[in-house]
């Protein structure tokens, strides 16, 4: 790596540095390492001494920030490339545009020299009216009038004409004065309020949004999910949105207009000076107001889709991590009605073995052929997990599954399989994708996500990452944010989840492979073709001899491969071969085979790592090597449990306040959790009821996947509501009032429809405060 370091990289680095709590040589060392093309995961675990010790998190923070400044400092670069043409770059000018630290002051520092289309201020000057502008404002004592008697001409016929001409040089100055622009901005910011009303007309077809129809709250509070819900409001032409400042109060001269008077020492006495008031007074309410609220609206918009984009990679992160079944034999089964339940049997390696389709419910009603076909199944091919899709007819099919595993013997010390109800969510768009297509092209598309679902139960991670992260649906209005900021997002997310657990490089498919460190989806699939052709990976360094992987790509990604059962045992732990060296001097040490010694923490824990640095290898490494050799291979997951669904509480209307249920977290917000609870219909724990104690934030206490007891607290089944708790001393109105919220109805995952906000009852102001989004 060059040691070089560029001054705009240097105070690029220094920036950034006081972001993320890291020195400033740390942040330079990893800009010089992401800039040669190293991955984030690498540079996490394996240049740990070259960083000083920054993990993932401050990682993903400081590349996310290296791409702002730098885009900034470009941006810098074409302003006063800009002004230099035009020859009014001064010194001064040159200094300001260095420290502007945001792109809004930026083009704040720009407005005044950034070429536009012939203004009225511009026409104005050609008409001779500049002078009579800067006369006012040097002498306010004269009046306007009479000092615009002497600019008269064929162009300028009158008095008023030339006070007008005078009126739109001096606003434009005002306008773009960058120092008042930015007070303006930050007092707008801590004062305004965003306004929302019902459009005439929409009350019927907007209902949706009834809670904005006519609501105020201070902009700089708004809550993300409110923020894009309004958003949402405006753009579907039912509400209209707006900033106000100081709107209640009555004084002649308001507040920002003093300040823009202040700017230049208008007072209220002299003639000169209550013009230029009036003046003032139009530069606010005919630019600087728009322009404002424009990027307060702006600046809104961002701040809530960051707010959105940070809680669907978390879900995301949650859901990629979840524990996996294991590798055991499994049938998916992707419940229907009048299509049928469609079945699909995987083996302990995901291989399809089987498929086939029942029809246990109308119009066919042939429940005991569809359980007779599913023991059939069951029987021939071992199957010890049966993964039932959450969508429709689920409880139906969970209860005919139950019935038969209660009615079927199993012999020969034969375990009864263990049913579980999982997410299909992004089932049928993997169904309908090249990459399914791809893998099993002779397969009618329906049964596709079958196998799917029964894939995801043995290991959510490596199925998962076949469905584009935004399909997933665990976010908050996911269709109304920026969608490149949204997929940079959640790619990062799928990345880190995937080199966290890592992947075994003889059983992973192409799309798993693509997601480790280096690889990317053509040497991905270059590694499954000579697979294919030349049969199992026997080492890491055979990886050398698949086209196109050289040894760059391989230094990113070998750490996070892994080979079972090999010549090397080192291949099956995530040292990296770099440090086998460092690892076999640590082996030698204790005196041991390899083997004896993995997992032996007893011997290890008896080493004094700062034996085994190096030049190259600090006591970072060195204690990562020692930590593998204790758990090697370790999956960083949890272990597998699942919610078990109340028997009889099938439907929304089995529900009675007061019932004690287990469920699954789906889907968390900063403003509560949804959980299934079997009944089609996912639950709101609002944030007030997650704990005995105030919640700021849900993600503080759950995170989806989780397996959580509830209580049921509130049931709407005419609106499809659902209102549960989790505080153990009762559940009854939220701790604090709630926010408001609406938005569009949307489908929550995991494929099921958000339950709907309840206008009465205790609980219904929290469910209020969440349910109408996507």
């Amino acid at each position: 790596m060059s040691t070089a370091t560029s001054p705009a990289t240097a105070r690029i680095a220094a920036l950034i540095a006081t972001e993320i709590n890291a020195r400033a040589e740390q942040v330079s060392a990893a800009i010089g390492l992401l800039d040669e093309g190293a991955t984030v995961p690498f540079v996490a675990r394996y240049r740990k001494e070259v960083t000083g010790g920054l993990d993932d998190t401050q990682l993903r923070l400081l590349d996310e920030r290296l791409a702002y400044l730098r885009e900034l400092d470009a941006r810098r670069d074409t302003i006063l490339g800009s002004i230099r043409e035009q020859g009014k770059l001064t010194e001064e000018l040159e200094t300001r545009i260095a420290a502007a630290a945001t792109k809004a002051e930026l083009e704040d520092i720009y407005l005044p020299y950034k070429p536009k289309r012939r203004t009225k201020a511009e026409i104005a000057r050609e008409r001779g009216l500049g002078p009579l502008a800067e006369a006012i404002l040097a002498d306010r004592a004269a009046v306007p009038a009479e000092l615009a008697a002497a600019y008269l001409t064929d162009d300028v016929p009158d008095a008023k004409a030339a006070l007008e001409g005078a009126r739109d040089i001096l606003s434009e100055q005002f306008a773009e004065n960058a120092d008042l622009v930015g007070r303006l901005r930050a007092y707008m910011k801590d004062r305004a309020f965003l306004r929302s009303r019902v459009v005439d007309g929409k009350q019927e077809a907007g209902a949706k949004f009834s809670d904005y129809f006519d609501h105020a709250e201070r902009w700089a509070t708004v809550a993300g999910h409110r923020a894009l819900a309004m958003l949402r409001g405006r753009n579907e032409d039912v509400l209209s949105l707006d900033i106000e400042v100081d709107a209640d109060d009555a004084s002649p001269v308001k507040p920002v207009e003093r300040m823009i008077a202040d700017a230049y020492a208008i007072g209220r006495q002299l003639p000169g000076d209550r013009w230029l008031m009036e003046v003032a007074g139009w530069t606010w309410r005919v630019k600087l107001s728009l322009h404002l609220s424009l990027d307060l609206m702006r600046e809104l918009r961002e701040r809530a889709e960051d707010e959105a984009i940070q809680v669907f990679a978390r879900n995301l992160k949650d859901l990629l991590l979840a524990a996996p079944a294991g590798s055991r034999p499994t049938m998916g089964l992707d419940p229907g009605i009048r299509t049928g339940v469609k079945v699909a049997v995987v083996d302990g390696t995901g291989k399809l073995v089987a498929t086939t389709t029942v029809y246990p419910f109308q119009p066919k009603n042939d429940l005991r052929g569809a359980q007779a076909e599913l023991a059939r199944l069951i029987r021939a091919h071992k199957v010890e997990l049966i993964s039932i899709g959450n969508g429709t007819a689920s409880r139906e099919t969970e209860k005919l599954v139950a019935e038969l595993l209660a009615d079927m013997p199993f012999e020969d010390g034969a375990k009864k399989p263990l049913k579980v109800v999982v997410s299909e969510a992004g089932a049928s768009v993997y169904s309908a994708s090249a990459t399914a297509a791809a893998e099993f092209p002779d397969l009618d598309v329906s049964l596709r996500g079958a196998v799917s679902i029964a894939r995801r139960l043995q290991d959510p991670l490596a199925e998962l990452v076949k469905i584009e992260p935004k399909s997933i649906g665990v976010g908050q209005y996911q269709h109304d944010v920026d969608q490149y900021r949204l997929g940079r997002s959640l790619e990062a997310v799928v990345e880190d989840a995937v080199n966290a657990v890592g992947v075994d490089l003889n059983t992973a498919s192409a799309p798993l492979l693509a997601r480790v460190s280096g690889l990317g989806a053509s040497l991905a699939e270059a590694i499954v073709a000579h697979r294919d052709a030349i049969g199992p990976f026997a080492s890491r360094s055979e990886l050398l001899k698949v086209s196109r992987l050289g040894p760059r790509a391989f230094e990113q990604c070998a750490g996070f491969l892994r080979i079972r059962d090999g010549a090397e045992p080192l291949d099956a732990s995530s040292v990296h071969p770099e440090a086998y060296g460092v690892a076999k001097k640590i082996v030698a040490a204790c005196g041991r085979d390899v083997h004896a010694l993995m997992g032996d923490a007893a011997a290890l824990k008896a080493l004094d790592p700062r034996v085994f640095v190096d030049e190259r290898f600090g006591l970072p490494t060195v204690r990562d090597i020692i930590a593998e050799l204790e758990k090697p291979g370790r999956d960083p997951r949890p272990g597998f449990k699942t919610a078990t669904f109340a028997d009889g509480v099938d439907d929304i209307k089995d529900l009675k306040p007061g019932m004690l249920l287990e469920g699954t977290v789906t889907n968390v917000a900063a403003f509560g959790a949804f959980v299934d609870i079997g009944v089609h219909q996912d639950g709101l724990v609002h944030v007030s009821q997650l704990a005995d104690r105030f919640v700021k934030d849900a993600h503080e206490v759950v995170k989806a996947g989780d397996v959580v007891k509830v209580r049921v607290v509130e049931v709407d089944i005419k609106r499809k509501r659902i209102g549960l708790s989790m505080r153990k001393h009762g559940g009854g109105a939220p701790a604090r009032p709630a926010a408001r919220d609406a938005g569009g109805k949307g489908r929550m995952p995991p494929m099921r429809q958000a339950p709907q906000a309840a206008s009465q009852g205790a609980f219904g102001a929290a469910l209020a405060d969440a349910l109408k989004r996507k």
